[in-house]
C-alpha cells in the first residue's frame, strides 16, 4: 500500500468514526480546497485561525502529538459567515453542516499535510489535497 492509499485510509477512518452529520466528504473537500485557495493557501489560512485565538488548536494539528478538537462554531467564527456559506453552497449542504464538517475535517488534512510538524510549500500541499481528494473520493 502506498503513502497516498494510507493517508487516504487514515484520514476516511478517522473521519468516519468522527462525523456526526451526514456530510459530503467529497463535495466538502471541494469547498475546503477553495476556501484554502481563496485565503492564499494553507499557511495564510492557518494564521487566520490562529489570530481567531485557535493557536493551540492548530499547533497541534501541525504537530506530531494528538489534535485537538475544534467546534463548527470556533470554526465558523475563525473563517466568518461567507467562507463557511460558499464551501456550504458548494458541498450543498447547510452552513451549520458546513462548520461541523470543517471542524472535523480540516485538523484531519492539516495534521496529514504536515506528517513532520512543518508546513511545507502551498505547491507541495495543493498538489498533496488533489492527490488526497482523488484517493478518497476518487
Amino acid at each position: 500500500m502506498g503513502l497516498l492509499d494510507q493517508l487516504a485510509g487514515q484520514v476516511m477512518g478517522s473521519l468516519g468514526a468522527q462525523l456526526q452529520d451526514a456530510v459530503p466528504q467529497g463535495q466538502l473537500l471541494d469547498g475546503l480546497m477553495g476556501m484554502i485557495e481563496r485565503n492564499g493557501g494553507i499557511p495564510a489560512l492557518l494564521e487566520k485561525l490562529k489570530q481567531s485565538g485557535l493557536s493551540d488548536q492548530v499547533a497541534s494539528w501541525i504537530g506530531t502529538g494528538e489534535n485537538q478538537p475544534v467546534s463548527g462554531d470556533q470554526i465558523k467564527a475563525a473563517l466568518g459567515d461567507a467562507d463557511v456559506e460558499q464551501v456550504a453552497r458548494q458541498a450543498g449542504i447547510a452552513p451549520e453542516h458546513a462548520s461541523t464538517g470543517l471542524a472535523q475535517l480540516l485538523p484531519q488534512i492539516i495534521d496529514q499535510l504536515t506528517p513532520n510538524g512543518s508546513v511545507p510549500q502551498n505547491e507541495l500541499l495543493a498538489q498533496g489535497l488533489n492527490m488526497l481528494k482523488g484517493k478518497l473520493f476518487g
